[in-house]
């Protein structure tokens, strides 16, 4: 993909910046590209020629362009360059995140010594403002010692647990993005250095983190309610509800998991891992096997009145059903003409 941008940019002066660069040098697969030129509607115009693709500004107030390619699994961007390569990397948040790379080949530009940061694996941020101009830099600092193996170099450190409380000025959408991108380990780095606190979660669940290895479970985990605060999909909304709210089971009868699955599904075996109840998960697992495959009666068979009662009916035997006093039609209406008086 570079090659293609090369070519469509010709002879234009362009630079490789931030991640590109930083995941090139440690040899991690590059996915995305950010182009800093001078002209950036115009080279996002010249590259989609090339490549196919719409150019569309992703930042009007900044001037930044993206063209969407293979498909929409790759991106590339870029963004204006109105003074010096060094004067753009001055404005970047870590020294890995600030070497640039000319697109037409030569001598990078790294004048904060970010590649000998990489050697080291060391997060420095670029200057002591970098939390101020963007808090969300706070929780990337924490997200590239998680995921990089990093460490946060000392003055770093001191700055974001200083700084902590600016993570509360952050947009919700980019907050969630990076909590998304930690594992349990980032987790408890962000309570370490204050940020947890501050975005209203706690280490109340944290032994039961690794019980379920998806990010969205170790958000519930971390942030407990908290997480309904930040704008959550519905379907993430709905799946933190389940988890949070189910009543956990009594025991492993088949009354009581059939209950708790009522509450829970289809999440009942991450419901019982944040309830830190996953020696009940055989007895769940043993239920979704039994489950039958069609009701022994729907709701216009039991001679009911529209109303409240065919739900409440319906629901008593399915119970009934799953704990085994009752396995025919026969004994499904004998059951509603006892309890509802038909």
């Amino acid at each position: 993909m570079v090659d293609a941008v090369s070519e469509a940019l010709g002879d234009r002066e362009a630079w490789i910046v931030g991640g590109a660069v930083r995941d090139e040098l440690l040899g991690r697969n590059v996915v995305d590209l950010d182009i800093a030129c001078r002209e950036p509607e115009a080279a996002a115009r010249a590259f989609s020629q090339r490549v196919g693709g719409a150019p569309f500004p992703l930042s009007e107030r900044h001037g930044a362009w993206r063209v969407v390619v293979d498909e929409g699994s790759r991106t590339v961007d870029f963004t204006p360059l109105p003074g010096s390569i060094d004067d753009d990397l001055a404005t970047r948040d870590f020294t890995i995140n600030a070497i640039a790379r000319p697109l037409q080949g030569g001598e990078p530009a790294d004048p904060f010594e970010g590649r000998k940061d990489l050697e080291e694996r060391i997060v420095r941020a670029v200057s002591a403002t970098v939390f101020d101009d963007d808090p969300l830099r706070l929780l990337r600092a924490v997200r590239f010692e998680d995921e990089l193996g990093f460490r946060l170099e000392p003055r770093t450190e001191r700055l974001v647990r200083e700084q902590s409380r600016l993570i509360r000025h952050a947009a919700g959408e980019r907050v969630l993005a990076e909590l998304l991108r930690l594992s349990t380990a980032g987790w408890h780095r962000l309570a370490d250095v204050g940020l947890l606190d501050r975005l209203g979660g706690s280490l109340e669940r944290a032994d039961r983190a690794d019980t379920i290895d998806t990010p969205e479970y170790r958000l519930v985990v971390f942030l407990g309610e908290t997480v309904g605060v930040l704008p959550i999909s519905r379907d993430l909304r709905r799946y933190a509800s389940r988890l949070l709210r189910s009543e956990p089971p009594q025991d492993a009868s088949a009354r009581e998991i059939h209950r708790f699955r009522r509450q829970s599904e289809p999440w009942a075996i991450e419901a019982l891992a944040l309830q830190g109840l996953s020696e009940y998960a055989e007895a769940v697992e043993r239920a979704r096997a039994a489950e039958p495959s069609e009701p022994l009666l729907r709701g216009d068979e039991l001679g009911l009145p529209a109303g409240p009662d065919i739900g409440q009916a319906l629901d008593r035997i399915a119970e009934e059903r799953a704990v085994g006093t009752i396995s025919t039609r026969d004994d499904a209406l004998e059951l509603v003409r006892r309890e509802f008086g038909r």
